[in-house]
């Protein structure tokens, strides 16, 4: 063991720790088993990189105009190399085990900071050959948190992580949208009837259908690559508040660029520092479009689990068998898939209304519950990121579409009988409707008993072509009288 101090006395630490004090305190203060989130740990590492190098930076400029005539008090570089190559192992995702602090938490990140800081500083001390816990060649604070603060660093991490994200999302709405279109194409003829409020309506196309499929996943994909544009204002460098206090005016202008050229993500620097620091209202913006993603995903499934149904009866669909579905009937398949991808769906709601709540809960000059926020927004994503890959693999690239069941279905609706409105009018095909429901016929059955129009003209009527046309013309009608 090793003993640590702070301002609110001392406590033993396990001796091979990379954790310390700050984040021990922590960890008994918020007894939460939900995680923190690997990839905002992993971003906070890359924006510790940022800063490490532009203090580099300052202290080459510095040298190069001044020499010895200054008063900063630089660290020596071997101590900066040493942090900076810790911080590099966070970025990798290394030494996670050490980090304690749980998803849920209060102090607006400071432990999420503090965490960090003790990983990266007692990483460094054990590269340059010292016992974690040594402070007093390398400090979490004077040393690894140099020119930062929390309320800077953890926020822009926290961009970074959500851009990381954004992009896997956007590759993954693109993916099931091709997926969705390839069956689309395949069936842009296939009729089938329409439903409205779950009752046969129009007849209507399989292509029509998926069709509304890949617009909306094709919308989901154009407000998910905006996001990218919406969150790359970033407060790194304006320290606690946004005013930049303490902190060198040469840092605060390159440390954004320094990340920006590590990352490749296109982050830039806030004009009103302070406002990037207080407000998180572009949180809730962007989890609304996320939301919206999820509406549509939860729509599309919904729809697919009905067709594919027992109860439908129809046997329009049938998707992948993927695991057993009940531990005492045999043979049993339930729809996993859609369940799963229902449940993230609702489960993104649930984030939405807990981002919101928490977005208005900020109080002047900072947010308290910025942990909570970006754990949310960064669950969704990983949620969404999921569904989208387990719904077209599992599901999507392996449904099948039964033609025969569409067909006839088509044929057998009453509704059917709309097309032929045009035609002999609306209290005449109402009668061949009705045949149709007493007797349970198709239409062209119905036609036939019924008299009312010649069989041939009303396959020209309900030919695909002519019911999918988006609606008729004069000469579509007189063509079809000289038949």
């Amino acid at each position: 063991m090793r003993k640590e101090r702070d301002i609110l006395g001392e406590r033993d630490i396990k001796a091979d720790a990379l954790y310390g004090i700050h984040s021990l305190r922590a960890s008994e203060n918020f007894p939460c088993n939900i995680p923190f989130n690997q990839e905002w740990y992993r971003a906070v590492g890359i924006t510790k990189v940022a800063c490490y190098r532009t203090y580099r930076k300052f202290y080459n400029a510095t040298v190069s105009g001044y020499g010895n005539n200054h008063r900063v008090p630089f660290m020596d570089m071997k101590i900066l190399d040493a942090l900076e190559k810790a911080a590099m192992e966070v970025s990798d995702g290394k030494w996670f085990s050490h980090f304690i602090v749980p998803a849920v938490q209060g102090g607006a990140g400071t432990s999420i900071n503090m965490n960090v800081n003790e990983i990266i500083t007692n990483r460094a001390l054990i590269l340059l050959g010292e016992s974690p816990g040594s402070y007093g060649h390398i400090d979490p604070i004077d040393n690894a948190n140099i020119y930062q603060s929390t309320n800077d660093t953890i926020p822009t991490a926290l961009t970074v992580a959500a851009m990381r994200l954004l992009y896997r999302l956007e590759k993954t709405i693109n993916a099931l949208r091709q997926s969705i279109e390839a069956h689309e194409k395949q069936t842009r003829d296939l009729l089938r009837p329409a439903y409205t409020q779950m009752q046969e309506a129009v007849p209507s196309s399989f292509g029509v259908l998926l069709s509304t499929y890949n617009e909306a996943l094709s919308r989901d994909w154009w407000r998910v690559s905006k996001c990218l544009e919406r969150i790359k204002v970033v407060n790194l460098g304006g320290g606690a508040t946004g005013t930049g206090l303490a902190i060198p005016r040469y840092f605060m202008m390159e440390v954004v660029p320094t990340l920006r050229e590590i990352t490749t993500l296109p982050l830039t620097r806030a004009e009103n520092l302070a406002d990037a620091t207080a407000n998180m209202d572009i949180w809730t913006e962007v989890h609304a479009t996320l939301k919206a993603h999820a509406v549509n995903l939860e729509k599309i499934a919904s729809d697919i689990r009905l067709m594919a149904s027992d109860i439908s009866g129809k046997g329009y669909m049938t998707i992948p068998a993927r695991q057993a579905g009940s531990s005492v009937m045999p043979g049993k398949v339930n729809p996993v898939i859609p369940e799963f991808v229902i449940s993230v769906a609702n489960r993104v709601y649930a984030n939405d209304m807990l981002i919101s709540s928490m977005a208005g809960q900020g109080c002047l000059d900072l947010n308290a519950y910025l942990p909570v926020i970006g754990d949310a927004l960064l669950n969704t994503l990983e949620l969404l990121i999921a569904a989208g890959e387990s719904f077209r693999k599992n599901l999507t690239d392996g449904m099948v579409i039964n033609r025969d069941a569409s067909y006839s279905a088509m044929l057998g609706s009453y509704t059917t009988t709309t097309a032929l409105i045009p035609v002999i009018g609306y209290n005449n095909a109402s009668k061949i409707a009705a045949y149709m429901k007493e007797t349970r016929c198709d239409i062209y059955h119905a036609i036939e008993k019924t008299g009312l129009m010649p069989v041939d003209e009303a396959k020209r009527l309900l030919a695909p072509e002519n019911l999918l046309k988006m609606g008729f013309t004069i000469s579509d009608l007189n063509n079809t009288n000289k038949m």
